[in-house]
């Protein structure tokens, strides 16, 4: 079991104070440890990473912090995105985010972040309905992100194009809901998980829930940030 990946389960032990950064393609959600709900605010695709930055150091003028998790949407390796975003601007891979913030960061995929906040143990499997599809797994605690999003589903569209928003816009609710019905199922079986929780803001748009999945709740982010820097000897998801 690669340690790299591990981490603990016995609950938030550090007592740095962590800002928590969600990067999405429609909202940047920020928060830290004490607040009932994040702040919001507007990405998009002319969101850029020193926009993301500023904008959020000005959203958090005078807050404490010691350290920071980036969940960003997207392939990260060695700690860093692999790629640029496909939902948002650009500048992401190269960006000193140490700097901009003046205290250690790690950067995870966001699913993978939000998935270290959902697990209560086993073989769990993530989705992120959000602006695309964001996956993760994590068995026996160990963190594995995926990308699911950009594989064929149907004809020449992906997983994405039928679940994420842009499919939501062109089928309309009522099979959006049963194509999100149908993905779950098959990745279920694929990946042999033995549970199922989803999360993202298009969660809240589905006709029904398919059976046994669990929605995660806002604070689950928040808890895989913390979880983040909680690991076994404060180690680096590398693949986050």
């Amino acid at each position: 079991m690669p340690d790299d990946f591990t981490f603990a389960l016995t609950g938030i032990q550090s007592m740095k104070r962590i800002l928590v950064v969600d990067v999405g393609g429609t909202n940047v959600k920020v928060c830290i440890a004490g607040r009932r709900a994040p702040l919001k605010i507007p990405s998009g695709a002319s969101m850029t990473a020193a926009r993301m930055a500023a904008a959020v150091r000005e959203a958090i003028e005078g807050w404490k912090y010691d350290a920071v998790s980036i969940g960003y949407p997207g392939v990260v390796k060695d700690g860093r995105p692999a790629h640029e975003p496909h939902n948002l601007g650009g500048g992401w891979r190269r960006f000193n985010y140490e700097k901009a913030f003046g205290v250690p960061v790690k950067v995870i995929n966001d699913a993978a972040m939000q998935a270290l906040g959902a697990y209560e143990g086993g073989r769990m499997l993530f989705l992120g309905l959000g602006t695309g599809l964001g996956s993760a797994m994590v068995a026996d605690g160990v963190l594995m992100p995926l990308e699911l999003a950009h594989l064929p589903y149907r004809g020449d569209r992906t997983y994405e194009d039928y679940v994420g928003v842009r499919g939501l816009i062109r089928l309309g609710r009522r099979k959006w809901t049963s194509h999100v019905h149908a993905v779950v199922e098959i990745l279920q079986a694929g990946l042999q998980a033995e549970y199922v929780v989803l999360g993202g803001g298009q969660t809240k748009k589905l006709k029904s829930m398919p059976r046994g999945v669990r929605v995660n709740d806002n604070r689950c982010a928040i808890r895989g940030g913390l979880r983040l820097w909680d690991s076994p000897a404060n180690r680096k998801y590398r693949a986050g």
